[in-house]
C-alpha cells in the first residue's frame, strides 16, 4: 500500500515540470501552432498550488523562456514571438499574485489559530500529568472545528482537604459556552482551597455561576443558563475517593479488571439553575481506591454518544478488557472507542479525565 500512496503524493509535485516539458514539446512538435502555449500559461499557476512563491517564480521565468525559445525556433515573427511570452508572462503574474494572497492569508490564520488555542487553553490549563499519589490524564475533543475547547470543563488542584478534582458540562456547546466555562474553573480554583467539604464547594461554584449570569444578564457576553458538574476529592493517601455529583454523568472506577459505574444515590440538580433551592443537602459518596484503580471521568459527549442507528455508547463495555493500563492509555482507548462508535461524527464537546492510583 506505501508505493501507490507515495506515488500519488508525489503527482502534484511532478505536474509543473511536466506541463513545462508538454507545452514545449507541444508547440514544436505539433501539426498547428500554439498548440503549447496553454500549457506553459498554467505552468507556474499549477505550480504555486505546491511549491514555495521563489520556487513558482523560478517556473513562471522557465515557462517564459521556453515560450521565446520555442518561437524563435520556430522562426516566428517577432511580434508572435512577443505575444507568446507576453501571454505567457500575464497568466504567470496572475498565479504569482494569487499564490502570495494564499500565502499571507495562511500566515494570518496561522496566527490567529495561535492566538485562539492560546486563549482558549488559558481558560482551560491542562492538568498536570501527576498529582500526589495520582496519574492524570485528559482528553478534549470540541464539537465545533477549528475550536479547542468548548462547553465542557475539568480541573484538578492538590488543597488542604485533599486531592481535588471537577469535570462539568455546560448546558450548549461551542464557543459560546466558554464564558460560563472560564468562570466555573475559575471559581473552582479558589474555592477549592478554602471550602471544607465538596458540598460547601459545590455551593459556592453555584453562587459565583450566579453572581455572573446576574451580572451578564441581557448583555452579549450572556453565559449559559446551567453547568452540570462532579466534583471529587482524594485524601493524600489515595485509598478513598468521595464523589459529589450534581447533575452531571457518573464516573467510572476501574478495580482488577471490572468497570463499575458510580451512579448516585441522591442526584441533584445542576449548578446555576435558576430552578430554585438544592432538593436538599447533596449526599456525599465514598468509595474505596485500591492502589491501581482508576477514576474516569467524563461528559455526556461520550455518554451520549450514537451511532448510525441512534444507540447510544456503552461506557462500561467500553472501557471493559482495558486491564490495569495507566491514565494516558485508558484516556486514548475510551477516546477511540468512541470515535469509532460515532463514525468520526462530532456530536457534541467531549471530555474525558482519568485518575489512575499508583502502587
Amino acid at each position: 500500500m506505501g508505493g501507490p500512496a507515495v506515488a500519488l503524493v508525489r503527482v502534484p509535485y511532478a505536474a509543473p515540470p511536466l506541463l513545462l516539458l508538454g507545452g514545449v514539446a507541444a508547440d514544436v512538435f505539433a501539426p498547428e501552432p500554439y498548440y503549447g502555449l496553454p500549457l506553459l500559461a498554467c505552468t507556474s499557476m499549477v505550480a504555486g498550488m505546491v511549491y514555495s512563491f521563489r520556487v513558482s517564480l523560478l517556473f513562471a521565468l522557465a515557462a517564459c523562456v521556453a515560450a521565446a525559445s520555442a518561437a524563435g525556433y520556430l522562426g516566428r515573427v517577432h511580434s508572435a514571438l512577443f505575444t507568446d511570452v507576453a501571454a505567457v508572462l500575464v497568466v504567470s503574474a496572475v498565479g504569482l499574485w494569487i499564490k502570495w494572497l494564499v500565502d499571507r492569508q495562511g500566515r494570518n490564520l496561522a496566527v490567529a489559530l495561535t492566538v485562539a488555542e492560546a486563549a482558549q487553553r488559558a481558560v482551560l490549563p491542562a492538568p498536570p500529568n501527576g498529582v500526589g499519589p495520582l496519574s492524570v490524564a485528559d482528553r478534549y475533543v470540541a464539537a465545533q472545528a477549528g475550536a479547542a475547547i468548548g462547553g465542557d470543563l475539568y480541573a484538578i488542584q492538590d488543597t488542604p482537604f485533599g486531592i481535588r478534582a471537577l469535570i462539568g458540562d455546560v448546558r450548549g456547546k461551542g464557543l459560546r459556552a466558554v464564558s460560563a466555562v472560564s468562570v466555573a474553573v475559575g471559581a473552582f480554583r479558589e474555592a477549592a482551597e478554602h471550602a471544607p467539604t465538596l458540598h460547601d464547594l459545590a455551593d459556592r461554584l453555584d453562587r459565583a455561576l450566579n453572581r455572573e449570569g446576574e451580572r451578564r444578564k441581557n448583555s452579549e457576553d450572556d453565559i449559559e443558563g446551567f453547568v452540570t458538574a462532579l466534583l471529587v476529592q482524594i485524601p493524600p493517601s489515595g485509598e478513598t475517593v468521595t464523589v459529589l455529583n450534581r447533575g452531571h454523568p457518573p464516573p467510572y472506577l476501574l478495580h482488577d479488571g471490572a468497570v463499575l459505574c458510580l451512579e448516585p444515590t441522591h442526584p441533584d440538580l445542576p449548578l446555576s439553575t435558576g430552578l430554585g433551592p438544592s432538593r436538599g443537602a447533596p449526599v456525599e459518596e465514598t468509595f474505596p481506591f485500591a492502589p491501581q484503580d482508576s477514576l474516569v471521568l467524563v461528559t455526556d459527549g461520550v455518554t451520549e454518544a450514537r451511532n448510525e442507528e441512534g444507540v447510544f455508547f456503552d461506557v462500561q463495555r467500553g472501557l471493559a478488557g482495558r486491564g490495569l493500563r495507566g491514565a494516558d492509555e485508558l484516556a486514548d482507548a475510551l477516546v477511540k472507542a468512541v470515535t469509532e462508535w460515532t463514525g468520526g461524527q462530532r456530536q457534541d464537546d467531549l471530555a474525558v479525565l482519568v485518575l489512575t492510583r499508583g502502587e
